[in-house]
Order: structure tokens, then C-alpha cells, then sequence
């Protein structure tokens, strides 16, 4: 039926009622650059991520997306830096885990630092990274039971920092297994690798991305994996739970955050932009090769999974003593 005068009149005054209750900051966004800002060195994985997320987006809303690291005291000086920064959509984090924990194992606790539970506004989880226990082939290690029945009490474990997941997961399996590894923290990934290849220190915590291209030339041997279950980037790989140690589940991601009260317009047209690009063959396949797993979904998963993280690791780094240097 053909609609009235009085009626067409009448949808027009309320579309453009809708329209000027619009705000202003949902109009044309994003209209100039984005910065997603890396709280670490270049080089990492959290820079080769985000290096691969801006030149997706870059493509798909049509203007530049830039990198901007930032490094410093774990993470706490970029981030901080992005919690002060206007909540238009154009200044974003992307961190790594080490997000939820990194003021709970610094000496200055969070006085000076941000507050991770209410200080930001989740966007999206971009993907989760397993954590393996390796061995480098000189320390003769092929399985963890090897580990468990060394008599040697002197043996030692690499991170890449005091810490970092791979610290706190280190103590947790030490407790867990009745073990006393040694920890031996580096300044980095890399430093960590090399000197487990190089058979200065028998084991190490890891991402899989570094570790892989060693796994494949039989430098390194992978013992256990820190997940719930098996992991698909090694499937032949033993969780701490099948081998008998309970509750050592410790699991690394990214996830991308705004400052504090982002309009949601804004938040819901990123987590669309992301969760399409996290479907990108070539970008899962880029993942992969840093040892990452694309998740995405909705903002509340990053929400509660960076909760979960604070209050769980909380309890375990005042309980096991963990700090930073």
C-alpha cells in the first residue's frame, strides 16, 4: 500500500531525528590514521602481529594504520601511554599477555602504571600462543620424565624474562612436579633460544614460533605442552596433565585494547574489521609461523580473559614469590 503524505512525512522527520541523535565521533570513522602502539622492541611477535593486523585493516578502511613501539618496564610504559590517550579509536594497544600481570611482578608495583581491569576498552582477543617445555639435544633430555629422573640438581630452565609467563609457568611446573629448576631470565626471546642451542642452559619455556625451525632440524626437542589439550601446531606433543602434573595450564595470547570509555560504534566496527582479517588464509598461516592461534570474537571475551588472567596469576605470583628484575 502506498504510504500517506502525513506518513512519508513523519518517517523522514524521525530518520532524520535518528540521524541527528547520532553522535558526531560514529560519523566517518575512521576518518584520519590509527596507531596501534606495541609496548615492546621491534622484532618480537607482538611487533610482527601487529606489523600484519595494521597492514590488513590499512586495506579495509582505507587509511594508514602505524606501529608505534614504545618498550619499557614489561610493557607498562606503552601501555600506560595508550590508557591516557583520547578514546576516539585512533590510538590502540596490542599486547601480549603479559598485560594482566606485568604490575604484580614489578618492584614498583601499580603505583605509577595503569589499571588493567577498568583503565581500558577490550576490543578483541586476537589469538592465543601455547606454551612448550624444550630441551636443546646437548642436554640428552628426549621426553619429561627424562627431567623429572636427571640426578643432576643443578639443571636451570630459560625465559625470556623475570616474570613473563614462561617464568611464572616455569615455578608453577617446579611446584607442581616437586622439581627445582633453576630459573635463568634473558632479555628476550632470542637471547634465550641461543643459548638453549648452544647448550648453556638445558631447557626453556617457549613460544613455538622461535622454536620450530630448530624443532624441524632436530636442535631442540619439545617434552610438554602447558594446555588444557594438545596443541595443533604440535599435536605429537604431551600436555603437563597427561603426563601426570595437574593444574600447570598456562596459555599466552594478544589481544587489541582502546583507551577507557571508546564508543561502542566504534569498538563494534574494529571488532568486525579484526574478526574478518583473523579469517584471512594468508593471515592465519602468518600466525602460525609465530605460534599463534587466531580466536577473535566479541569484545567480552578479551574482557574475561584478561580478568581471569589477573586474578589466577595474582594468587600464583604472591604465592611462588615471583618478580621482575
Amino acid at each position: 500500500m502506498k504510504p500517506t503524505r502525513r506518513q512519508a512525512l513523519a518517517l523522514a522527520l524521525s530518520l532524520a531525528a535518528a540521524g541527528a541523535a547520532a553522535p558526531v565521533w560514529a560519523q566517518g570513522y575512521p576518518a584520519k590514521p590509527i596507531t596501534i602502539v606495541v609496548a615492546y622492541p621491534a622484532g618480537g611477535d607482538t611487533d610482527a602481529l601487529a606489523r600484519l593486523f595494521a597492514e590488513k585493516l590499512a586495506t579495509r578502511i582505507g587509511q594508514p594504520v602505524v606501529v608505534d613501539n614504545r618498550p619499557g618496564a614489561s610493557g607498562v610504559i606503552g601501555s600506560s601511554f595508550v590508557a591516557k590517550a583520547p578514546a576516539d579509536g585512533y590510538t590502540l594497544l596490542l599486547a601480549p599477555s603479559t598485560f594482566s600481570i606485568a604490575q604484580l611482578v614489578l618492584k614498583t608495583g601499580g603505583a605509577s602504571g595503569y589499571d588493567v581491569l577498568n583503565g581500558f576498552t577490550p576490543i578483541v582477543q586476537a589469538g592465543t600462543l601455547p606454551l612448550f617445555l624444550v630441551a636443546g639435544t646437548a642436554s640428552g633430555f628426549k621426553t619429561f620424565k627424562d627431567v623429572q629422573g636427571a640426578k643432576d640438581k643443578t639443571l636451570s630452565y630459560a625465559s625470556p624474562g623475570s616474570g613473563s609467563p614462561m617464568h611464572i609457568l616455569g615455578e608453577m611446573v617446579n611446584k607442581a612436579a616437586g622439581l627445582s629448576l633453576g630459573h635463568v631470565p634473558y632479555k628476550g626471546v632470542a637471547p634465550a633460544v641461543n643459548d638453549v642451542l648452544g647448550g648453556h642452559v638445558p631447557l626453556t619455556y617457549i613460544t613455538y614460533g622461535p622454536i620450530a625451525p630448530h624443532l624441524a632440524g632436530g636442535k631442540m626437542v619439545p617434552l610438554a605442552v602447558a594446555d588444557r589439550v594438545r596443541s595443533p601446531l604440535a599435536p605429537n606433543v604431551p600436555t603437563f596433565a597427561e603426563l601426570g602434573i595437574k593444574n600447570v595450564e598456562v596459555t599466552a595470547w594478544h589481544g587489541l585494547f582502546g583507551p577507557k570509555n571508546m564508543p561502542p560504534e566504534i569498538v563494534k566496527t574494529l571488532n568486525g574489521h579484526f574478526n574478518e582479517i583473523l579469517k584471512m588464509p594468508d593471515v592465519v598461516s602468518k600466525m602460525a609461523v609465530l605460534g599463534a592461534l587466531p580466536l577473535g570474537g566479541a569484545p567480552g571475551v578479551l574482557a574475561k580473559t584478561n580478568a581471569a588472567d589477573f586474578e589466577r596469576f595474582g594468587k600464583i605470583i604472591k604465592d611462588l614469590g615471583i618478580q621482575a628484575d
